[in-house]
């Protein structure tokens, strides 16, 4: 009975070291010249300006901090992502309040996809026109933000 138990802990650690972890990377750059770049989940800032590296999924907000945004970037153009191996990503942009232009693109899977908001009613942005969100089915897939570019 020893035997069988050791042998299927084996074979448990093996089939364990095949399974890729997820991860993901979020970046923000800021090209404005003033404004602290914010990545929030759950309302609690995960970083400002620094590449944000998750394991597993991630369900964010990003915008630039102007000064004159609320606590979780009201009164400014704020970008809403999830990345999520299992379910797909998905990243649009949240228009109560247009501030500055705001792109974004994903790397490492699905590169090349992403969108820019360069003026008040950006074409694409939730509830004004489609094709956003823009969606990727890539594991793994890595966010670029652009604030001004």
């Amino acid at each position: 009975m020893f035997w069988l138990f050791l042998n299927l802990a084996a074979f448990t650690a093996t089939i364990s070291m095949g399974v890729q972890a997820e991860t993901h990377t979020v970046t923000l750059s800021n090209y404005c010249g003033s404004g602290i770049p914010l990545l929030k989940q759950n309302g609690v800032t995960v970083s400002t300006g620094a590449a944000y590296i998750v394991n597993g999924p991630l369900s964010a907000i990003a915008y630039l901090d102007t000064g004159s945004c609320g606590a979780n970037g009201e009164g400014c153009t704020v970008l809403e992502t999830t990345l999520d191996n299992a379910q797909g990503s998905s990243t649009t942009f949240n228009m109560t309040s247009y501030s500055i232009p705001t792109g974004f693109g994903y790397y490492n899977g699905c590169d090349g996809e992403g969108w820019d908001c360069t003026n008040l009613g950006c074409p694409g942005a939730t509830g004004i026109i489609s094709p956003l969100p823009i969606r990727c089915t890539a594991e793994n897939v890595d966010l670029a933000v652009t604030f001004c570019d």
